[in-house]
């Protein structure tokens, strides 16, 4: 066989992590034989959400040959020239994984390859694109019937993120609890202080009653350090503290492991390892913020609580959009801050409107979402309350993984390659 090009389009930390990574295991494992043929080229393009350690993530990954930085991307997508000078086989292929769509088919042409784009959402640009891998039949039947032999079903891409769990899980019988507070400084603002004092209010509640045996794991976001998560858990830096439980946090080593230790003597282990799944997908539940967390979680079908607090409505500057950009102006970003999240909250009341991952697929809530002035008791209550009930555990399990779609995305993308490589 001739030597073959695989070139992929990506963009975020979500997609590379949840996308790219699962497709490339199995390109990878379909084409073992022809290992040494076929060369996999990876190509971000620049993202709103990305951390900055997008290549340094992925050049951790065996399967994938080169990678360009987004840096580079647009001087590549208008010139064609990257900025290492790469060469090119004869033959090959592009895969949208990510970014923009219509970057797949200009990119396609330029190279004189194939195209092939994953399409959770919508098939674009079906009239030059060559195949499409689409999560559902919804998609098809978005789009002519003169294009629907270019499409294939495969299912839901963040569903095989469940394929990269190990089997060598640690067994233990505590109950544990994943707390993901966010990245952004707005949200650790509040996030780090609030679930501390949740923490400790779970675990006093816990002792008097002698309920559960209790271990707390917060996964670091790639562009947060420790000492930076810790931060905003003293009070010397954020005002914030005293009206959201007053319990501080300090960042203690013990045996090489990170934790932050509560005021109250509570240990919340650090998993510094990024993505975490190996450790989520043992959390029993897990309170997180808004954002792509929750699409995560889902994935995995861990049952979650979604918490927005609002106790400082001028805290709150992580909406998307022109919102956030408004909310985070100098100056007058506290007030616009502060209309924005009084409107929401307000909104969001009235027309109960969702924000979580799940909640959008499903139409409805699945798992819980609070908003607003938040206590510490009214979400500890509730997560006691499943603690008691498992049924209701259960059952969000259950949902979770009725609206995530079926797994095997990612095996049946490498079988699409391969037939193209093949034929």
């Amino acid at each position: 066989m001739n030597n073959f090009d695989i070139v992929i389009l990506s963009n975020g930390p979500g997609e590379i992590t949840t996308w790219v990574l699962p497709v490339v295991k199995q390109i990878r494992a379909k084409l073992n034989h022809l290992h040494n043929n076929i060369r996999i080229s990876l190509i971000l393009s620049p993202c709103p959400h990305a951390t900055g350690n997008e290549v340094n993530i992925a050049t951790s990954w065996q399967e994938i040959n080169r990678i360009q930085s987004p840096d580079d991307f647009f001087s590549f997508f208008l010139w064609g020239k990257t900025a290492d000078n790469w060469h090119w086989h004869s033959q090959g292929l592009v895969i949208f994984l990510g970014g923009d769509q219509f970057f797949t088919l200009t990119i396609a042409k330029r190279l004189g390859f194939q195209s092939l784009i994953y399409a959770e959402w919508d098939a674009r640009w079906y009239r030059y694109i060559d195949y499409f891998a689409v999560m559902n039949q919804a998609i098809i039947d978005k789009i002519p019937s003169s294009f629907h032999h270019k499409c294939t079903i495969v299912g839901d891409l963040m569903a095989d993120v469940s394929i990269l769990k190990s089997d060598n899980n640690q067994i233990n019988n505590n109950i544990k609890i994943g707390l993901l507070p966010g990245s952004k400084s707005s949200k650790l603002t509040q996030g780090v202080p609030f679930l501390s004092s949740i923490v400790q209010y779970i675990i006093n509640i816990s002792s008097e009653q002698n309920l559960f045996n209790i271990d707390f794991i917060l996964p670091l976001a790639p562009t947060i350090t420790p000492e930076n998560l810790a931060y905003y858990g003293n009070k010397n830096n954020n005002p914030l503290i005293d009206k959201l439980g007053n319990v501080t946090v300090q960042l203690i080593e013990e045996k090489k492991q990170l934790y932050l230790l509560t005021s109250g003597g509570v240990k919340i282990k650090l998993i510094t390892d990024f993505p975490a799944y190996e450790e989520l997908v043992n959390c029993d539940l897990c309170l997180t913020t808004v954002g792509a967390n929750t699409a995560q979680l889902g994935a995995l079908g861990i049952p979650m609580i979604v918490l927005i607090p609002l106790y400082q409505l001028e805290a709150m500057k992580s909406w998307d959009g022109l919102p956030g950009i408004l909310a985070n102006l100098p100056i007058l970003g506290d007030f616009f801050a502060k209309l924005i999240n009084s409107i929401v909250l307000k909104f969001t009341k009235k027309n109960k409107k969702l924000y979580a991952w799940p909640n959008l697929w499903a139409k409805k809530e699945i798992v819980p979402e609070l908003i607003g002035y938040l206590t510490v008791e009214e979400v500890g209550n509730l997560v006691l309350d499943f603690l008691k009930n498992p049924t209701k555990l259960t059952i969000m399990k259950d949902n979770l993984q009725k609206v995530r779609g079926t797994s095997g995305a990612s095996i049946k993308i490498a079988e699409i390659v391969e037939t193209i490589i093949l034929k």
